[in-house]
């Protein structure tokens, strides 16, 4: 079966986006939140590419 990203429904801070990258590539979702946070204060590529993620990712009710 193959890997579909979807937002977290369950396991969400803002948007679930962090647990849902978390999810898909199986790591702890703290570590995703803190690399986020370190390119939307650094960069701010974090920011439009959350809120991208979050408009179009389906949220899942299983994670």
């Amino acid at each position: 079966m193959a890997k579909k990203f979807m937002r977290s429904g369950r396991d969400q801070k803002i948007g679930g986006v962090c647990a849902g990258v978390a999810h898909y590539f199986d790591i702890d979702p703290t570590i995703v939140r803190v690399i986020w946070g370190v390119l939307a204060f650094c960069y701010g590529a974090g920011v439009l590419a959350y809120l991208i993620l979050w408009v179009i990712a389906p949220v899942s009710s299983e994670y």
